[in-house]
């Protein structure tokens, strides 16, 4: 198995329709610079290749970059572990959701949705849709998470964009079906800002 960079996976779900943070690839400290300029500071930086996965783990992610300075002191040692630096604009938000692909040897490529970011795993909060998925069963898919509340008017803040989730689970659907040679999709965390479900980091897997 190989995973594509996260920039490359990011362009090939955009393609499908899932909303990506705004982000620019860097191969020096001057670019870097010069994209966290053009994209508004703080901005988050990560190491950026083919195969990097777990880069958090690996101490390669460094959140809150507020100024050039700063680029300039992290880019080199970012460098250090990768050929390029992803310039990624700072999102937040107090929802995180993911969304993922899986091919299951018996039924084919089954699209996941569930509640995202630490607690993934710990909650298991997910509802799994076979491919292909229409619009309606997209919308439906959303409903049947546990935390589906989470999705509407919560503490304040306003519900989440639901046709832009519903459009991006038919999209990673529709790309599974597409192409073949995609073993694994993992978007971890999609975090919602002003109701707006955003993919902050993507995994895209593809058999050998």
């Amino acid at each position: 198995m190989n995973a594509l960079s996260e920039f490359e996976a990011k362009r090939l779900l955009a393609d499908y329709g899932v909303p990506i943070c705004r982000e620019v690839l860097a191969d020096s400290a001057e670019t870097a610079c010069r994209a966290a300029t053009e994209i508004g500071f703080p901005v988050v930086l990560k190491a950026c290749a083919p195969g990097l996965a777990h880069k958090t783990e690996h101490g390669l992610v460094e959140l809150g970059v507020a100024n050039e300075g700063e680029v300039a002191a992290a880019v080199p040692r970012l460098l250090d572990a990768s050929p390029n630096v992803l310039v990624q604009e700072m999102v937040v938000g107090e929802r995180e959701l993911m969304l993922g692909m899986k091919r299951d040897p018996q039924y084919g490529p089954c699209v996941s949705f569930g509640l995202g970011g630490i607690f993934a795993e710990a909650l298991n909060d997910v509802a799994i849709a076979l491919t292909p998925v229409s619009y309606a069963e997209a919308e439906t898919l959303l409903d049947e998470i546990r935390s589906a509340a989470v999705l509407g008017p919560y503490r304040g803040m306003q519900a989440v964009d639901r046709e832009k989730l519903a459009s991006a689970i038919v999209g990673i659907g529709r790309m599974a079906l597409e192409h073949p040679e995609i073993a694994e999709v993992d978007i971890n965390p999609l975090i919602v800002t002003n109701g707006r479900p955003v993919a902050v980091d993507a995994l895209v897997i593809v058999a050998k």
